[in-house]
């Protein structure tokens, strides 16, 4: 997840004179303290552990190889940033397309070894890696695999769906990682800021990210829908349906109906109804002559 680090909204909400040049970056290292960071430490070696038990209940022999392609894609994708406000940028998380696209579990597990990736890189500080991965992968990949879920039971069952529904879902995902940064400053931030500034700064700059994350992941997954569906984990549900309707077989045709016993009420209903067209007949024929 992305903060504004004591520059830009939050720097200015303090001091309105400061002109500062923002950017948006990764938690360092002492930007929250010792306890806190362990604390979310904890919450996210939890948090993958159980994504990997979860994840070995999938078919890992398919989706293994593409949550890889998956996690070396997102982070190519991170190092492209995009204008959002005021000489601020930002760039793509990632966590709700690799959701989508591999499931939530492996989503969160490819999300975790980018941002352990970056924090070698200085990308994010090692000691605030378990403050990212909570924001990024459990809240983007897991919690934002949430909110696809409810949107896919509301939305028609339709391949359309998917990709709406991966878009709001990214655009949500972004502030409420976010709105969990602005919990962790609260809870143990070392910059002297105001938490109300520091808030406002988040959620408004990241609104607007957000608005580029959900239209790189809609036009992602609307792309691989479009070619191969089957790599979709978000749309297996059509994948299924579609199968159902090809192998089920065509109706066989009724059988032709036994004739009816002698003396049963549709025998006598029938040489009744060949009697009566027998006399119509003969009657017609008679007024002829």
């Amino acid at each position: 997840m992305r903060i504004l680090s004591i520059s830009l909204r939050a720097r200015l909400a303090a001091e309105p004179d400061a002109t500062c040049e923002g950017e948006i970056m990764h938690i360092p290292d002492g930007f929250i303290d010792a306890p806190t960071s362990a604390a979310f430490g904890a919450v996210a070696v939890a948090g993958v552990a159980y994504a990997v038990k979860r994840a070995g209940h999938e078919n890992l022999d398919r989706l293994t190889p593409l949550a890889g392609l998956v996690s070396a894609f997102v982070f190519a994708a991170q190092m492209l940033n995009f204008p959002v406000a005021m000489g601020t940028s930002g760039h793509l998380l990632g966590g709700m397309l690799a959701a989508v696209l591999v499931g939530p579990w492996l989503g969160a597990i490819g999300l975790a070894v980018v941002l352990g990736v970056q924090s070698l890189f200085a990308d994010g500080g090692l000691t605030a890696l378990g403050l990212n991965i909570t924001n990024m992968a459990l809240v983007g990949a897991v919690g934002g695999y949430g909110l696809f879920a409810v949107l896919r039971r509301v939305l028609p069952r339709r391949a359309s769906s998917v990709v709406v529904a991966s878009a709001v879902a990214a655009f949500l995902t972004v502030p409420l990682a976010a709105g969990m940064f602005v919990v962790e400053f609260a809870l143990g931030g070392t910059v002297d800021l105001p938490l109300g500034g520091v808030a406002g700064a988040m959620i408004g700059v990241h609104l607007l990210i957000g608005i580029g994350e959900a239209a790189i992941t809609a036009a992602t997954i609307s792309l691989v829908m479009s070619t191969r569906p089957d790599l979709v984990y978000g749309g297996r549900d059509l994948r299924q349906v579609s199968a159902l309707a090809v192998r089920r077989p065509a109706p066989a045709a009724a059988p032709p109906a036994p004739p009816a016993p002698a003396g049963s009420v549709p025998a006598v209903a029938a040489v009744g109804a060949g009697a009566v067209g027998q006399a119509t007949r003969r009657a017609d024929a008679g007024s002829h002559s």
